[in-house]
């Protein structure tokens, strides 16, 4: 598990950096998929089923939505021209190496309890509880209202030949 765990943060870690290294927005949108995707398979990992498929599922949806709006409103989305993902190179290291020094600070410094409360019979309730608590039965609602909506809407859109 730990090597499972340690395989997927690389690869978390790796397709995150790669993300600012390609020269395209379409690639970039894709790796940075790919190190939500391994984070998310980490959850599952854990235990976190129902996190780690709604982080999958709401990040798939997400990137392949600003795919298609890179390639119809990009003047480059395909990086057929050289370009550079990054802007102002200097003050990105700059507050990057900042953030990471805090970051790692606060993990060596902060003191961590040894233990927690003990687990609920079914997280995925405790979770939605949480979320929600009363107002779950009107997301439920909501939630799929909006599927139809996008299902409508998909099917309104899609051209009858």
């Amino acid at each position: 598990m730990i090597v499972l765990v340690a395989a997927l943060g690389a690869v978390a870690v790796v397709t995150g950096l790669l993300v600012f290294t390609v020269d395209s927005m379409a690639r970039a949108t894709f790796l940075l998929l790919a190190s939500f995707v391994a984070v998310a398979v980490v959850l599952i990992g854990f235990g976190l089923g129902y996190l780690g498929t709604v982080v999958i599922l709401m990040m798939t949806v997400e990137m392949m939505i600003m795919v298609v709006f890179m390639v119809m409103l990009m003047m480059n989305p395909a990086g057929l021209m050289p370009m550079s993902m990054v802007h102002h190179r200097a003050g990105s290291w700059a507050i990057a190496l900042v953030v990471f020094g805090v970051l790692t600070a606060g993990a060596w410094l902060v003191p961590f309890p040894t233990a927690g409360p003990p687990a609920p019979a079914d997280p995925t309730v405790a979770l939605g509880d949480a979320l929600m608590g009363p107002w779950m039965p009107t997301m439920m609602v909501l939630g799929l209202a909006l599927l139809a909506t996008i299902v409508g809407t998909t099917a309104v859109a899609v051209s009858r030949r």
